[in-house]
C-alpha cells in the first residue's frame, strides 16, 4: 500500500493519523505541493486533480479523504481477524461527525492568513511550474491548464472579502458545535477517541500554526482542554508534532521556501 502525502496537506494528516491510530504498514511518498510536486506528470497521470493525499493499494486508487479512512478501517478489522459483520467500523454519529468537519475548506482561510510577499511568491512559482509541465507533456496540457485557471481563480478570490468572511463564519460554527459536544463527551464523538477525532485535530493543528490559538481554541475551554490531550497520543507526534511543534515549524516551513527561492533564481521549474 502506497500513501501519497504531505505535512502541509491538511487532508493527508488525517489519513496519516488513521493510518497511524490503526497501526497499518505503508509506503509513505512526499509529495509536496507548495514546491509543485504534485503537478509532477508521473502524480498527475495518475490523479488530475493534483489533489492529497492519494491511497493506492494494487489497482485500487482512492482520492478521497473520508473513503481514505474508511478503507483503512476494513484493513484494519480484516487484519485483526474479526467477523465480517465488524466492518462497518465507524459508527453513524462518527461518520456524521467526519462530514461535517470535512466540509469546512481550509485553503482560502489558509491562504488569507500567509502574508502577502510569500504567498503571491510561491503562487508565482507555482503558475510557472504549470507552465513548464504543459511543455514537457502536451498530451497532459488541457489538464495541466485547468489547474492554471484554477491558480488564478483562487488569487481573484483572495481578493474578495466575503470569500474569507464565509470560511471564517464556517469555523467558527463547527468550534462552537465541537465545543458543546465536548461539554458532553470526552471526545468528539463519544467516549472513545475515533476517526471524527482524526478529522478534527489537523483542523485545530492548522489554526495553532496560523498563530490564531487565542482567537479560536483558547477562548473554548472545552477545545483548549481536548487540544491538550490529543498532542499527546503518539500519532499525533508522529503526524504533525515532529514537522510543526515548536522550532519544528520553522525548519519545515524554511526548507520549502529555501527550495521555491533557488529554483526561482535559478529559472528551474
Amino acid at each position: 500500500m502506497q500513501l501519497y502525502h504531505h505535512p502541509y496537506s491538511l487532508d493527508s494528516q488525517k489519513v496519516r493519523l488513521a493510518v497511524e491510530e490503526k497501526g497499518i504498514d505503508y509506503t509513505s511518498y512526499h509529495v509536496n505541493p507548495i514546491t509543485g510536486k504534485n503537478m509532477d506528470s508521473s502524480f498527475f497521470k495518475m490523479n488530475p486533480s493534483a489533489k492529497l493525499p492519494v491511497f493506492q493499494n494494487g489497482s485500487h486508487i482512492i482520492f478521497d479523504t473520508i473513503e481514505i479512512i474508511q478503507y483503512i478501517e476494513r484493513i484494519a478489522v480484516f487484519s485483526s481477524g474479526s467477523g465480517i459483520d465488524d466492518v462497518g467500523c465507524s459508527s453513524g454519529e462518527v461518520l456524521e461527525w467526519m462530514h461535517k468537519i470535512q466540509e469546512w475548506n481550509p485553503k482560502y482561510f489558509t491562504l488569507a492568513h500567509v502574508p502577502d510577499k510569500y504567498r503571491i511568491y510561491v503562487s508565482k512559482f507555482v503558475r510557472q511550474v504549470l507552465i513548464a509541465r504543459m511543455a514537457e507533456s502536451p498530451d497532459l496540457a488541457s489538464a495541466y491548464h485547468c489547474k492554471l485557471r484554477e491558480a488564478y481563480d483562487t488569487e481573484n478570490k483572495l481578493k474578495n472579502p466575503e470569500v474569507l468572511r464565509r470560511s471564517k463564519e464556517h469555523l467558527v460554527g463547527l468550534l462552537d458545535e465541537v465545543e458543546a459536544q465536548l461539554n458532553e463527551t470526552t471526545y468528539v464523538a463519544g467516549e472513545e477517541f475515533t476517526m471524527a477525532d482524526v478529522m478534527l485535530i489537523p483542523v485545530l493543528a492548522r489554526v495553532v500554526l496560523l498563530n490564531l490559538k487565542d482567537e479560536y481554541i483558547n477562548c473554548r475551554p472545552n477545545i483548549a482542554e481536548y487540544w491538550v490531550k490529543v498532542q499527546q497520543r503518539a500519532s499525533y507526534k508522529r503526524v504533525i508534532g515532529r514537522y510543526f511543534n515548536g522550532w519544528r515549524k520553522y525548519k519545515t516551513l524554511i526548507k520549502t521556501w529555501f527550495f521555491v527561492h533557488i529554483r526561482t533564481l535559478l529559472k528551474r521549474y
